[in-house]
This record gives C-alpha cells, structure tokens and sequence, in this order.
C-alpha cells in the first residue's frame, strides 16, 4: 500500500502519471489509484480515481479503507468508543495497515495537501522512489500483511478462556445462577460469531481483489517477452502463494456451548 503526500494538485497528478508509466514500463504493477485531497476541515475527499487497472472502486477495497482512514491521527480515533471505534477498526483491518502507518502519514497530511494512494507491485523500491523525489514527493509504504489475523487469534483465545471459566462456575452454581451465567455465556457466543463473520467477510474481500490483480497481470504477461513477462510472472506468482496458501481464520472455530 503506498501513499504519496505533495504539497499541491499539480505535483499530485504528475505523481499519479509517474507511477502509471512506471507500470507501463513494468518496473511496478499498479493493481489500483486514486487522487485525493485534505480539506480544511480533516476530512479528505476522492478526486480521481483510475479506472485503468483490475481495482476500479473505492468501496469496500483495502485502497478504499486506506483512503477513508487517512481524515485524522487512528490512534487519536481508536481512543474513542461506539461506530466510531469499530467503524475505524473494521478499516485498518480491511486496508492490511496498521494505525502507525495512517499515523505517520496524517501527520504529514495536512489540510490542503494532496496525497496519491496506490495499490502496488514492486520488487525494489528505487523506481518509485527516485520518481517520487523528484516532484518533491513524501513516500510512505506498508507492505499488506493480514495484520488483523493474529490479532483475532489473540482475541478469540481470550473470549474462550473467559466462557471456559464461566463454564467452571455454571458447573458449581446454584440452578439460578446457572441461567445467568448462560446468558453471559450466549453473549460471548454471539462476539465470537460476529468476529468470525467479519474474518470471513475480509478473507473475502481479499481473494476477490487477488483474484482481479492476477486476471490483469495475466493478460500483460501473455502480451510480453522477455524480461518484461517474467517480471509480470514473479508478481503472480506471488499473488497466487497467497491465494494457495492454507487458510487459518476465526471464522472456522466452532462456539463453545455450556455444559
């Protein structure tokens, strides 16, 4: 994921050009773009968004998370509570980043400022770099881990200890307190579900964007020779380990039912 902060519109949409000659020469793969601008009031608004590579929307795409996150400090957000904090939460999640990086780049990301958010391919990072300085560009780039996978791993292993202890008292309690602690029980129950819903919905989302970046290196590979394809072929070959990988999500544990 890669973000590009320039001081104002022209610099910004010379930057979006760069990185789509940089593709079109095959030193990068830019699987998806767009053009964005902070207002004056923190919040940012989409100003292009390219419809030349296998991603073409903002909504509901790790671009689109990335973009909707970069309007504050996420560590400020994730401070607060209710929609605000899962709303925030749920993004970081889907854009594969973590709140330092949309940190780092808030702080740079001033109202007024022009930022260039790309989905990317690279196998070094001079080409983007050097384009980059050049137009007086700030880079930021995160490489996209399932952040949120061990995150959840910790959390369900938590909630589970919670219900086995709960289990524990149900086994000694009074026939009233039994129903209470079931209800605890059921809540907990109804977290973990919720939790494995959103994992899958997040697999999910990711397969399909993988699925398109392939299709559409797939189809420049065919029409390149030489050095050029078998750079086009690292990157799936690349996007398919993760696809083939085995998969490990929170959405395959089964509830723990009372005794």
């Amino acid at each position: 994921m890669l973000v590009v902060v320039f001081d104002d519109e022209t610099k910004a949409y010379q930057g979006s050009s760069a990185l789509k000659n940089l593709d079109a020469e095959r030193s990068i793969s830019v699987h998806a773009l767009a053009v964005v601008t902070k207002n004056a009031d923190g919040t940012v608004t989409p100003k292009q968004i390219d419809g030349d590579y296998p991603i073409r929307t903002l909504e509901g795409t790790a671009i689109g998370a990335l973009v909707g996150l970069l309007g504050g400090p996420i560590g400020v957000v994730l401070g607060a509570t209710g929609g605000m904090l899962v709303g925030s939460t749920l993004d970081l999640n889907r854009a594969d980043v973590d709140a330092d990086y949309v940190d780092q780049v808030s702080t740079k990301l001033t109202p007024g400022k022009w930022v260039v958010v790309a989905d990317i391919s690279e196998e070094w990072e001079t080409p983007v770099d050097t384009s980059m300085a050049t137009l007086g560009g700030t880079v930021f780039r995160a490489n996209r881990v399932s952040i949120e996978q061990e995150k959840d791993a910790k959390d369900e292993a938590a909630t589970k200890a919670e219900i086995a202890h709960l289990k524990d008292e149900q086994s000694k309690a009074t026939q009233e307190n039994k129903a209470k602690i079931q209800n605890k029980i059921d809540g907990l129950n109804a977290k973990l579900q919720a939790r494995q819903q959103r994992a899958r919905q997040r697999y999910e989302q990711r397969k399909l964007e993988t699925e398109a970046k392939i299709h559409a290196l797939q189809q420049k590979a065919d029409k390149s020779s030489g050095e050029n394809k078998q750079k086009l072929e690292a990157r799936i070959a690349s996007l398919r380990d993760w696809l083939n990988q085995p998969v490990s999500t929170p959405w395959q544990t089964q509830q723990v039912q009372s005794a």
